[in-house]
């Protein structure tokens, strides 16, 4: 029961990713506050999940609405925070960069870095106060090496890469630990659902040629399961990570190796 009494907030979490996540902390004991854009969707997962998870909608790049999930996660579920696991992000519509609108830019950038700014410069204070927490961030392998026709999504998930390490250092003798991981492709999501159809738009090619294009470029030769990403998340949340901090880790089949 490696959660056990512990509060976790999770992002995104009416996403595939988000809510086998609060799925799991709910299994090992812990307590999940659950948060996405769309109340009905996080109604259905709080349904599912039972009495251990609490929701409230929110739009991640809104500060104010940011402030008011931690508030009221703290009022449901007492004055700690233990773990922060920002899943929510977008890719935002691909293609070549100068067909990428400024609106398309600013709103990958708005979801994915200053969403996760915000969510961390509200959950911090908590954390300090208590004497302890792990941040787990959701950066891509695109945020390794980017990938072709998607250039905000890419630099956007870059930037989390980097914003987890100056992190990292600034909080570890607060006993704060600030991770991420950078997922491959992992089916059975809405970021493949949307990944793939701008490269079927893209370069014109069926879906099933996709699926091979992708899947030939990994070593394990599969694209990754949901669990895959869950397992690896939710250790780093958790005490058995505890001397990991400022880490980038790959999920992504031996596909990316730095």
């Amino acid at each position: 029961m490696e959660f056990s009494n512990k509060v976790v907030i999770v992002t995104g979490a009416a996403g595939a990713i988000g809510k086998e996540i609060a799925r799991r902390i709910i299994e090992e004991g812990g307590k999940a506050f659950i948060t996405d854009i769309a109340q009905d969707k996080l109604d259905a997962v709080v349904s599912e999940l039972g009495p251990n998870a609490a929701s409230l909608a929110a739009d991640c790049s809104n500060a104010e609405q940011v402030k008011l999930v931690v508030q009221t996660c703290l009022k449901i579920f007492g004055q700690n925070i233990d773990v922060l696991i920002n899943v929510a992000g977008v890719t935002g519509k691909g293609g070549k960069i100068e067909d990428i609108t400024e609106e398309t830019w600013d709103f990958v950038y708005a979801v994915n870095v200053k969403g996760t700014f915000f969510f961390i410069k509200e959950v911090i204070p908590v954390m300090k106060a208590q004497g302890h927490g792990s941040i787990v961030n959701f950066s891509s392998k695109s945020g390794k090496t980017g990938s072709a026709l998607m250039t905000a999504y890419s630099s956007a998930k870059g930037a989390i890469i980097t914003l987890t390490q100056a992190l990292s250092y600034e909080v570890a003798k607060q006993n704060i630990r600030v991770n991420c991981v950078c997922p491959g492709i992992t089916e059975a999501t809405g970021v493949w659902d949307n990944v793939s159809a701008d490269y079927v738009n893209n370069l014109k090619m069926p879906f099933e040629e996709i699926v091979k294009t992708f899947t030939a470029k990994v070593p394990m030769g599969r694209l990754a399961h949901i669990e895959d990403i869950v397992n690896v998340t939710c250790f780093l949340a958790s005490d058995r990570a505890a001397y990991m901090t400022g880490q980038a880790i790959n999920i992504t089949g031996g596909r990316e190796m730095h």
